[in-house]
């Protein structure tokens, strides 16, 4: 016996360690383990609503079972107080009743195995069974309630539930009658729900119909294995084959059983045309592919160099325009010009050195930036009067390429112009705030703002509401910003006015 037990022992073990094994495959995202995973959640869940509605079948019997049962107990106990009131020789009226069945009312509770309790039309308790009543149980006087059910009831009976030491009780009433057929009584009838025999049956059903499903279960999970891995056999040969594609080769079309083509004759159709167009696409490709990346290239650097020679023409008008050789600060101004001219130079000898080398344009410098003394460097060249700066400290410093950050504020400000409304007073407001860890370059406008339509696209490359330009402004400014660790985020009304916030990591 004691080996028969250590063999089942090892067994068991063997049979778990191959059921943990074959789990941990079907957490692997595939077909085949969808399948599988599918079919045994199917007996899982009919088991457990098999299971269920057998539970809820049986209560709802119980509660069926017990209903009847009342009722067929409560006509027997009238019939056999009938029969008393038949034989008595007191006038039947409501004020005898308790005389009529001084002693009998105890017989007919012996016989029929419940309390029987009799109330006036009032809700007065006349007789009971019981020697002492227990309050929770039995009222000396009915509720109102139940009286105005039991007058309401079509068919003059009225039942009630209630617990009592955690025992369900089902408590009828219905009226006591003469031969008259004449109300002269409220019969009650409390009745205790006894489940014990019906839920052992029920456990007992469980058990058995446990054992059924761990068996259904485990023939389904092989069924399940055996079932999916026949089914994917076929799509996992040409899965593979579709791993196996690179467009730098010819491909190999695929050929399969004729057994199998009747499913996957479609699919592998499919991808034997595909692998014709992508031998046709692949000489395309290749020949406009280069053609594709230098036109690319030229838009991106003819919007590069346009940038700085926007400032540098607003610059040169304004030398022009305000520059008088008698003023005593004009060496000062002199070099104040000649130092945007020369920002702007350099910008745009980055571009070049950048396009020439392939390398990103201009190229990145990493340096510690005074971010309010450059962004007011970068102001000085627009002479507009509604444009504001503010600021709340004098320096802040964050790691940023000080050319690319004039260029950041300058597109930002241009847009700011170009998205301003003619039939109001124009306002743009630069400000530089920051907090414990990061700085805050702001630039707000009170524009025409921009449509809920286009709010998502606005920092997508070649996107633009304007009439001219090639919408890389904004995209280009994105780009400089998040390879600083910063963000560019907007904030706008249409109608009303945008905002945009650059967002840097301070340095010290």
């Amino acid at each position: 016996m004691f080996q028969e037990k250590n063999i089942k022992n090892v067994a068991s073990g063997y049979v778990f360690k191959v059921l943990h094994l074959h789990f941990m495959k079907i957490f692997q995202n595939s077909l085949r383990n969808r399948i599988f995973i599918a079919m045994i959640l199917l007996t899982l869940i009919s088991s457990l609503l098999i299971a269920g509605m057998s539970i809820y079948q049986s209560r709802e019997q119980a509660k069926d079972y017990h209903s009847k049962r009342l009722k067929r107990k409560e006509q027997a106990i009238k019939e056999n107080i009938a029969y008393e009131l038949g034989k008595t020789d007191f006038e039947v009226v409501t004020e005898n009743l308790q005389f009529i069945f001084r002693d009998e009312i105890y017989g007919i509770s012996d016989i029929h195995g419940m309390p029987v309790n009799m109330y006036d039309l009032e809700g007065r308790l006349i007789k009971t069974s019981k020697p002492r009543l227990k309050a929770d149980i039995l009222e000396l006087q009915i509720n109102k309630t139940i009286l105005e059910g039991l007058n309401a009831s079509d068919t003059k009976r009225y039942v009630i539930e209630f617990e009592e030491d955690g025992k369900k009780y089902l408590s009828s009433y219905s009226y006591i009658t003469d031969s008259q057929f004449k109300t002269i009584a409220v019969l009650n009838l409390p009745y205790l729900e006894n489940d014990d025999f019906m839920n052992y049956e029920l456990r007992e059903f469980l058990t058995r119909l446990s054992w059924i499903y761990v068996l259904m279960f485990l023939s389904s999970i092989v069924l399940a294995y055996f079932l999916s891995k026949y089914i994917t056999k076929s799509i996992s040969r040409i899965s593979d084959r579709f791993q196996e594609i690179n467009i730098a080769q010819r491909n190999d079309k695929i050929v399969i059983d004729e057994t199998d083509a009747g499913e996957l004759n479609a699919l592998v159709m499919s991808y034997n045309n595909m692998v014709d167009q992508l031998e046709e696409s692949a000489v395309k490709l290749a020949t406009s592919e280069r053609e594709q990346a230098w036109r690319e290239m030229a838009k991106q650097v003819a919007h590069e160099i346009k940038n700085p020679l926007t400032p540098m023409r607003l610059t040169v008008q304004s030398f022009e325009r305000r520059f008088d050789p008698s003023d005593p600060e004009a060496p000062e101004k002199l070099k104040e010009y000649s130092n945007t001219l020369i920002e702007q130079i350099d910008v745009m000898s980055n571009i070049a050195s950048a396009f020439s080398t392939y390398a990103t344009m201009p190229a990145q410098k990493s340096e510690e930036t005074d971010v309010p003394v450059v962004t007011q460097l970068a102001l000085d060249i627009f002479n507009e009067s509604y444009i504001t700066y503010k600021e709340d400290a004098e320096s802040l410093y964050a790691i940023f390429d000080r050319t690319q950050l004039i260029r950041v504020v300058t597109n930002l400000i241009k847009n700011a112009i170009q998205a301003l409304d003619e039939t109001r007073d124009p306002e743009i407001k630069v400000t530089v705030s920051h907090d414990e860890k990061n700085l805050f370059l702001k630039v707000a406008d009170n524009g025409s703002g921009i449509h809920e339509d286009h709010q998502g696209k606005i920092f997508e490359p070649k996107f633009t509401t304007k009439n001219s330009g090639m919408g890389l402004g904004l995209a280009m400014v994105k780009q400089i910003v998040e390879n600083f660790n910063g963000t560019i985020t907007m904030t706008t009304q249409y109608g009303e006015g945008t905002e945009f916030v650059v967002q840097l990591p301070l340095s010290r």
